[in-house]
């Protein structure tokens, strides 16, 4: 017979700073759809981005800088941009720097388990 009891995420949910700038437009949790979710994280670059602010974050956001990617400013703004519309991650403005987290609890709530996935793929390369 199947357990019932849920297991914790392989992950840290840190709680949201007090007086953070507004968030840049994104689908309410009402709106989150499976099929752009699991297409926005298609893309193993993506995937790579959730699956490190997941396991490897520092703090409550991060900046484009702190993955260590070596994109073009530009693809990485394409991919961060599909990630948020998609309602993976939520993005906010700091003067000129845009940081970025996993929507955790609204991910969860919509689509439970999904993220433990997300924490638990291995990329082929490695």
């Amino acid at each position: 017979m199947p357990s019932t009891l849920r297991q914790a995420p392989p992950f840290v949910v840190l709680p949201e700073p007090a007086d953070l700038p507004e968030a840049l437009p994104e689908p309410a949790v009402g709106e989150l759809r499976l099929e752009l979710v699991l297409g926005a994280l298609s893309d193993p670059l993506r995937l790579t981005i959730v699956r490190k602010l997941l396991l490897e974050r520092e703090r409550f956001d991060h900046p484009c800088g702190w993955f260590g990617l070596d994109r073009p400013k530009s693809s990485l703004t394409h991919h961060f941009k599909a990630l948020r519309q998609a309602g993976v991650i939520r993005q906010r403005q700091y003067g000129l720097e845009r940081r970025s987290h996993v929507r955790t609890d609204d991910l969860e709530a919509a689509f439970p388990g999904l993220l433990a996935l997300v924490a638990d793929w291995r990329p082929a390369s490695v």
